[in-house]
């Protein structure tokens, strides 16, 4: 079964050409990225024995992205040293990001793919990352088991997402789509928000060992995001390991 939902790729096909642009349709995801990056980075860090002061740190590993899209998080994985594959349903993202990787100088394998597909095309990785993905699948069970399938024995695999409650109801729908119209109406449907306790069973039954969860929490003032460990109530991210 395919895990892509068509109405969703059509959704991020409309606001392709505004990856790249601060003040556009995706101005939450470039707030959130410094934010991202850092758990990123100090999770592959932790498991692989990485020096994050070094001039390339994350030199000698294998990262798939999926769910790419622009190419927001493929770029500074790239600059850290890892060979970076982005992969995204929606053509149109993907060739916006080809684009801006060659302008760039960066060297990054962008393919208009499933992850499904990518696991019989490539061969198994260190890390894959599916940032703000899972709430837009089809079937997030079947995504979970793809992701793992692309992981090497002891890899991991990094996820973000929104919790399903009354909160990131009234903060990433009303406040962020309906009032300040950071997002298009319409770009996220609650419904399909995956809880912390419901991703870490997709991740278990998929045969994923779950490491931490940890929330994302914007200061509504200065709107700069941070970690919390504690705070999981709207964005929130998730390592696992496979065995």
């Amino acid at each position: 079964m395919s895990t892509i939902d068509p109405a969703e790729v059509e959704k991020f096909a409309a606001m392709s050409a505004e990856w790249w642009d601060p003040e556009g349709a995706f101005k939450p995801l470039h707030g959130m990225n410094p934010c991202r990056l850092d758990y990123i980075t100090r999770q592959i860090a932790a498991e692989f024995g990485c020096d994050l002061t070094a001039p390339r740190p994350l030199e000698g590993l294998r990262i798939v992205d999926i769910g790419c899209g622009g190419g927001l998080l493929c770029e500074p994985m790239t600059r850290l040293g890892a060979e970076v594959t982005g992969c995204d349903a929606e053509e149109t993202s993907v060739g916006v990001a080809r684009h801006h990787a060659v302008e760039q100088g960066l060297d990054i394998d962008y393919r208009a793919t499933t992850a499904e597909a990518l696991a019989s095309e490539i061969e198994p990785v260190d890390v894959v990352l599916a940032q703000e993905v899972i709430e837009h699948v089809a079937d997030p069970a079947t995504f979970v088991r793809d992701c793992h399938a692309l992981l090497k024995p002891g890899g991991i695999l990094i996820l973000s997402t929104l919790n399903r409650t009354p909160k990131s109801f009234a903060l990433a729908i009303i406040g962020a789509e309906w009032v300040l119209r950071w997002l298009p109406r319409g770009t996220h449907d609650w419904s399909r928000f995956v809880t912390p306790d419901e991703l870490a069973a997709l991740c278990e039954q998929a045969g994923l060992d779950v490491l931490d969860r940890t929330g994302m929490v914007m200061a509504p003032l200065s709107r700069q995001w941070s970690l919390s460990p504690t705070d999981l109530s709207v964005n929130y991210m998730m390592l696992a390991r496979s065995s």
